[in-house]
């Protein structure tokens, strides 16, 4: 069954009155999901409910804690945490798929996932994100309490907090940056065992990283969002808000960022570091007020936060400090 097409126009500017980027695709009309079962499910389509892409930058991202936290960790734990969190982040991207399969049909980039496309059966899909859930606590319990609790925490957060709240405020962008700040926070205690300074800063960073990350996103794809009904700063605040969201949230990172040299993560040439990348990341930020500034230039800040991301953990792993 198709519903009645949204045009273009009626999401092409922002409640301020703000022009959104234009699309780079004509948008369809949007499709339901087909009946339950309708098709077949795939071993390839089990696997894309984890959202391998996202999942991949979680392992770096709880290796990277893993290394740069103070201690030893044996082969066996490492590998339990590193397979645990993975999993337990695995169970959430597919529980969110399972929530949000109906809204997934109404945007080009994830109309065609297992759900939304009717190749796989909602049954399924809960079946297997909750499996995967049960099979990763007990595995993180294996690691440690610390560990396992921040897993269950994030768990919980993605799946009942953070999905449902999309389609009601754009606060829910704050709150799905929790569980995506986790991974590495998971790493550290992996190791440590507990909560301290130095990892809870590591946290912040991932954390603060997430915002001009997404903004990013939510411009250049400000159409799908919308037509969607999820509610993103571009399209409830304006295009002038999301920047100066993305440059106040940067401007933020790169002192988060700073902070662990004197909490004695890292040393002085990844400080170098941390403030060259950042000094380019707020840059690039803020020549999104230049006029004319649009989608590609969210699309450069988008693929720039990337190579941020891994050049700044790289860097901390080279130049960690031991204790």
């Amino acid at each position: 069954m198709v519903t009645e097409a949204v045009p273009v126009e009626a999401v092409s500017t922002a409640r301020d009155g703000t022009s959104l980027p234009s699309a780079d695709l004509a948008l369809p009309d949007p499709a339901l999901p087909r009946a339950a079962g309708e098709g077949r499910s795939s071993a390839r389509d089990l696997v894309g409910l984890t959202k391998p892409r996202i999942t991949a930058i979680v392992l770096a991202t709880t290796g990277a804690g893993m290394a740069v936290a103070p201690g030893s960790i044996g082969a066996q734990r490492a590998l339990l945490a590193l397979v645990g969190t993975v999993l337990i982040v695995s169970s959430a991207n597919a529980l969110n798929m399972w929530w949000e399969r109906e809204t997934d049909g109404f945007m080009i980039r994830t109309k065609d996932r297992p759900l939304p496309a009717g190749r796989m059966s909602p049954d399924l899909a809960l079946g297997f994100g909750l499996a995967l859930g049960a099979v990763s606590v007990p595995m993180l319990w294996a690691v440690n309490g610390m560990t396992a609790l921040l897993g269950l925490i994030a768990l919980v957060t993605y799946v009942g907090a953070y999905t449902p709240l999309k389609r009601h405020t754009t606060l829910a962008l704050l709150v799905g940056a929790v569980p995506g700040a986790m991974p590495p926070l998971m790493g550290w205690t992996s190791v440590t065992a507990s909560l301290d300074k130095g990892g809870l800063v590591l946290f912040g960073v991932l954390f603060l990283w997430q915002l001009p990350h997404f903004i990013a996103i939510s411009i250049f794809r400000a159409h799908d969002y919308a037509r969607a009904g999820l509610k993103i700063v571009p399209v409830e605040q304006g295009q002038r808000a999301a920047r100066w969201m993305i440059v106040g949230s940067t401007l933020l990172l790169v002192g988060m960022s700073a902070l662990l040299v004197p909490y004695h993560v890292a040393g002085r040439a990844y400080l170098g570091a941390a403030i060259l990348l950042g000094a380019l990341f707020l840059a690039l930020g803020a020549y999104g007020f230049r006029a004319g500034a649009g989608a590609r230039w969210a699309r450069s800040l988008f693929g720039y936060s990337i190579v941020y991301q891994v050049l700044l953990l790289s860097m901390m792993i080279v130049d960690r400090v031991r204790l």
